[in-house]
């Protein structure tokens, strides 16, 4: 166990690493969130919805738009010079090479939840301070959810030509579930509501990744090893 942890950390390491020297994909990536929430903040400018009633939607509709931009550069790093060859006959197992880089993505698509937040608290008047605990735990479990199926759909498209219209495809259908309930636990922090009436949405997102953890762990090497 100790040395799967130490594989993991090895390959999260190593995406990580690849992503701060280039910052490539996170500058990609905040740009499109900024820009994306700055427009639809114009849009509610002058309607009488409520921003806090919309909130957990267009939160993580942006989130999982920006998160594609992250996964589609998942194994596409190791694409060049058939890297991705390499890494698979070295000593990692390809379990600890697809937790590790689900772990990569996570972190920076954490890191850019982060950053967005405040921004969307001045776009829109949204308060979420006082329930900031609550919320990074509703982040974290969904950001996982996004990443464990995007990375599996990632090594599964790597090779194609057309990754970057094949994996929303695959991803937004069986990421739907996560995705309602990400939305439905943010809606309740933001708008102050208990969310003890909304645990069902809790359980349901952490039964998701869970069991796509578990399926991407198992299927990883057929994937990998064609």
């Amino acid at each position: 166990m100790t040395e799967f942890i130490r594989q993991v950390a090895i390959i999260a390491g190593k995406d990580l690493l690849s992503e701060l020297r280039n910052k490539e994909v996170m500058n990609a990536a905040l740009s499109f969130t900024l820009v994306v929430l700055l427009l639809f903040s114009f849009a509610f400018e002058n309607s009488d919805v409520d921003p806090r009633q919309i909130a957990g939607g267009l939160l993580w509709i942006v989130y999982l738009f920006a998160g594609i931009l992250i996964l589609n550069r998942s194994f596409a790093r190791e694409s060049a010079n058939d890297c991705i060859d390499a890494l698979v006959t070295s000593p990692v197992s390809c379990a600890a090479i697809f937790i590790g880089k689900v772990v990569a993505n996570s972190v920076l698509l954490l890191l850019l939840e982060l950053i967005s937040l405040p921004i969307f608290s001045v776009f829109y008047n949204v308060h979420w301070a006082r329930s900031f605990d609550t919320l990074l735990l509703i982040f974290a479990l969904g950001t996982w959810a996004l990443t464990v199926v995007g990375t599996i759909f990632s090594a599964v498209t790597v090779n194609n030509r057309l990754r970057e219209l094949m994996l929303p495809l695959l991803v937004f259908p069986i990421a739907v579930p996560a995705l309602m309930a990400c939305v439905q636990l943010t809606g309740v922090v933001l708008t102050g509501e208990p969310i003890g009436d909304s645990i069902v949405w809790l359980k349901l997102l952490i039964a998701f990744n869970i069991i796509f953890t578990l399926l991407g762990s198992v299927l990883i090497e057929v994937v990998l090893l064609g």
